[in-house]
């Protein structure tokens, strides 16, 4: 009984060592841009911003207001590969695998991803007209 027991511990201790999960690490974000300066350099409501985050930020302008995610995809960030925005305006590409996520919310939409963009809090201060978006964590 002794050693049906301490197989099935040793068994347990290898099964708990698999690999640890994939994340986009964390980095300090701090990004203003005025709701006017959106509107006329976003591409089909959406604006990447270089040098921010792990691989860039990406605004979206969704029906229910802005989003903000990090470029670095979720599928082996440690490559730090940016995800690319498609024309369709409504999903975005990892290059380096093929995986796809729905700007909408970031969730994956193709495989290989499985985990959502790193997304990032969006305060809009101000009125349409001459508010504010500010993106941090």
């Amino acid at each position: 009984m002794r050693r049906y027991f301490g197989i099935v511990i040793l068994f347990l201790l290898f099964a708990s060592c698999g690999k640890e999960q994939n994340f986009v690490p964390d980095y300090p974000v701090n990004y203003n841009i005025t709701t006017v300066e959106f509107g006329i350099t976003a591409t089909n409501g959406v604006l990447l911003v270089p040098n921010r985050g792990v691989a860039g930020l990406m605004i979206v302008r969704t029906p229910n207001g802005y989003v903000a995610f990090d470029r670095c995809s979720t599928v082996n960030p440690e490559k730090a590969c940016a995800v690319t925005p498609d024309d369709n305006g409504f999903t975005a590409t990892d290059p380096c695998s093929g995986a796809k996520y729905l700007l909408l919310d970031g969730s994956p939409q193709k495989a290989p991803a499985k985990t959502s963009l790193k997304r990032y809090t969006v305060t809009v201060t101000g009125n349409a007209g001459t508010g504010t978006i500010h993106v941090s964590n």
